[in-house]
């Protein structure tokens, strides 16, 4: 099997980080979440509020570096929330700054009801790279951590992804 780093970013529920860590058990892949310098701060509808002006102005937050070297990788997994229809700012500057041409990639995203185009955006990010099997996992449309999407959608994608890496 192929050297596999899950990167995620997740902010309020988790429920990308769950999806990550099923990936990673499937894969026994590395994993790490990707965090900012300045963390978002306030209610649920500050930071909804905050984050839409920055998708809507193309802000790139500040993040911390990895742990991992991702030259030791031929795959990168990377999972994102979908934030205002596309992927959140902090996986926007995880890809402005980490260059995954010639490396596999393979998408994974969260979303509340409405998937936007965010696995087509994180495609459009990694020029150069081969993309493997992407996921969409629906969790209910209050914020919460009821999973809408079947779990035998998750585990097919799961072998799917296992599979490619082989």
């Amino acid at each position: 099997m192929k050297k596999v780093l899950i990167v995620y970013y997740t902010w309020s529920n988790g429920n990308t980080k769950k999806i990550a860590g099923e990936l990673q058990r499937a894969t026994r892949a590395d994993l790490e979440q990707i965090s900012m310098v300045h963390p978002y701060m306030g209610s649920y509808e500050e930071v909804v509020a905050q984050g839409k002006r920055e998708v809507e102005s193309g802000f790139l937050p500040e993040i911390q570096p990895l742990a991992h070297d991702l030259f030791q990788y031929e795959v990168v997994a990377v999972g994102t929330p979908t934030w205002w229809y596309t992927m959140a700012p902090a996986v926007k500057s995880f890809f402005h700054d980490h260059d995954l041409s010639g490396k596999e990639v393979i998408f994974f995203q969260t979303h509340g009801g409405w998937p936007g185009h965010t696995l087509k955006d994180m495609a459009a990010a990694c020029a150069g790279a081969t993309e493997g099997p992407s996921m969409t996992v629906q969790f209910d449309s209050t914020g919460g951590s009821l999973q809408v999407t079947a779990q035998e959608e998750v585990d097919a994608w799961l072998a799917e992804a296992k599979a490619f890496l082989s």
